[in-house]
């Protein structure tokens, strides 16, 4: 993979939107006692910070909620689809507890809690060729995590895509099992995604703090965060 692309039919859609990019390579993944608890104590306080988003009793009435499944209306979706940040919240708003699941899922799991943005990363050593953002053609393969079934995607969603299909359904809703963080995880592409000036606010904070957490956790310099605009749609991999 040499650079992500965001592609016109995104920005036809969503023209005032900003997709931030982060680059980090040599993580080490694997869980470990060292870290666990500051890790379980990391998620504690996400939650907590997360409240400060959910000041209506009705749920979906919340702005981050709102503005989100609006968006979710501009395109063609699977059925029940919600942006990844809308779940987060949700559980937040249960009262649920969340539990460390691997360094780098808890980092970013956090980081969106924290900042009310949607947040995802990839492996990239799994990406075949570039990674986009764009309109599907329909029929992209996608691998749902956990069954491995095969749930193509649908004409007209927006999804992150490679030579191979789907990375991501739906926006930012749900990975795919091929490119899917693990533990063996080394090089990986961090991603949120905002469709007006507000998020972009909260996104460009919440980027920045990745990149600190990715800093401490993993001792390695993630790359500068790329800002992409319809003006400015691509981001190169530093070599």
């Amino acid at each position: 993979m040499d650079q992500v692309t965001v592609d016109q039919g995104f920005w036809d859609l969503f023209p005032d939107a900003q997709v931030n990019i982060l680059y980090a390579d040599g993580i080490n993944n694997h869980d470990n006692d060292e870290n666990v608890t500051e890790r379980r104590q990391l998620l504690h306080n996400a939650t907590k910070e997360a409240q400060k988003f959910l000041t209506n009793e009705t749920f979906r009435l919340n702005p981050v909620i709102d503005q989100w499944r609006k968006a979710y209306q501009q395109f063609k979706k699977k059925k029940g689809a919600r942006a990844s940040v809308e779940a987060l919240l949700k559980r937040a708003n249960q009262g649920r507890t969340f539990e460390p699941i691997n360094p780098l899922v808890d980092v970013y799991n956090s980081v969106s809690m924290t900042y009310g943005v949607p947040v995802g990363i990839e492996d990239r050593d799994k990406i075949a060729g570039d990674m986009h953002l764009g309109i599907a053609k329909g029929g992209e393969a996608f691998d749902s995590v956990g069954d491995g079934k095969n749930e193509p995607a649908l004409e007209g969603e927006v999804l992150w895509y490679d030579n191979d299909g789907a990375v991501c359904r739906c926006l930012n809703w749900r990975d795919g099992e091929r490119t899917m963080l693990t533990e063996d995880s080394q090089n990986v592409v961090a991603v949120i995604e905002s469709v007006n000036a507000e998020q972009i606010k909260r996104a460009n904070e919440a980027m920045e703090e990745l990149s600190k957490l990715i800093q401490h956790y993993f001792n390695v310099e993630p790359s500068q965060v790329f800002h992409l605009t319809k003006d400015n749609p691509t981001a190169v991999v530093p070599k």
